[in-house]
């Protein structure tokens, strides 16, 4: 496997991605890394590189306050666009970039096109609870149509069976602010139909967001605005819950000696929330695998999506694209 890396992407690049690259080719000597940025940039940073470790010249990144698709029609040469470029060449197997979510996902459209049978594509993330769950989209589409849930409904099932190695069909949910099927806004229910009428997907209903990390699903469908918010909710809550744990355990002297006791299993809550522990979120629906950095990763979580790259294991975008030919079509589809 060759992987395309946007060093230039994120707000602690290019030092932090080019240390995560390393590391992860380190770890996985049979795969390919191609660096992907300014060589006055990336080359000092260059030192001891594995043989499996090339650099590709590039332009600059897409800044996280421009505008994505004007940025790349006003840069052709900018980092995340030359990568995409590559995987659609075929010169790269896969991209990471954790730069601008939307430069990602435009330049992916641009350069690798969409999959046969996917009107628009979504970003998959998993949230770490103590049952695994796959959402999406959290922020690839933010306005859908019900055969877009649909689509997202069968290529969460096919992602998250390799991705979370789930016994048997993996367990569908619609995010919705009820249970009963007549609940939400019109896209909501009438999403709730088609997924219902799949045979291809394992559907348990709708799932409200307090049942999230419940192991009612294994995969949770949304919009993409709906699941970015929920998304940077669920962060900042989980953020905000150990700062009060800390605060509670080191207000007194009483309560540090008792933090001493506890910290492995403090440790241990804090690294199973933390989102660099997956690294990356996949676009589905693309032709080819493209996995999205949180903006503000470490060498740490990009060393973790590198790897989460490989886990998918290959065929991944065959496999989605074989689950979409076999959908029915919807009444009333347009391409």
């Amino acid at each position: 496997m060759r992987i395309a890396v946007d060093v230039l992407g994120g707000d602690n690049a290019p030092q932090e991605v080019v240390a995560g690259t390393l590391t992860a080719a380190r770890r996985l000597p049979r795969v390919s890394f191609v660096l992907v940025g300014e060589p006055g940039t990336v080359g000092p940073l260059l030192e001891d590189v594995p043989g499996n470790v090339t650099l590709q010249a590039s332009g600059g990144a897409v800044r996280m306050d421009e505008e994505p698709a004007a940025a790349l029609r006003a840069r052709p040469d900018a980092s995340v666009a030359v990568a995409a470029r590559l995987l659609r060449s075929g010169e790269a197997d896969a991209l990471f970039s954790a730069g601008n979510t939307g430069a990602a996902v435009a330049a992916a459209l641009l350069h690798v096109g969409r999959i046969r049978g996917c009107r628009r594509p979504a970003i998959a993330t998993v949230l770490p609870f103590s049952h695994p769950t796959l959402l999406l989209d959290v922020g690839a589409t933010v306005a859908c149509r019900a055969q877009d849930l649909l689509n997202f409904a069968i290529l969460g099932s096919v992602f998250a069976k390799r991705y979370l190695e789930t016994e048997g069909a993996p367990r569908v949910g619609l995010l919705n602010v009820g249970e009963e099927p007549g609940k939400g806004h019109d896209l909501a229910r009438e999403a709730h139909r088609l997924i219902a009428e799949s045979p291809q997907v394992a559907f348990v209903g709708n799932v409200e967001g307090r049942d999230l990390g419940s192991g009612k699903a294994d995969v949770v469908v949304t919009d993409g605005f709906t699941g970015n918010a929920v998304l940077k909710t669920a962060e900042g809550v989980a953020r905000e819950c150990l700062r009060l744990v800390r605060e509670a355990f080191y207000g007194s002297l009483v309560g540090r000696v008792a933090a001493l006791a506890a910290r492995p299993r403090l440790l241990a809550v804090r690294d199973r929330v933390d989102p660099e522990n997956y690294g990356g979120s996949f676009l589905l629906g693309v032709r080819g695998p493209v996995v999205i950095g949180h903006g503000n990763s470490t060498a740490r979580g990009v060393e973790n999506a590198l790897v989460g790259i490989v886990r998918a294991g290959g065929g991944l975008v065959d496999e989605l694209e074989v689950a979409l030919s076999r959908r029915q079509p919807v009444h009333g589809e347009e391409a």
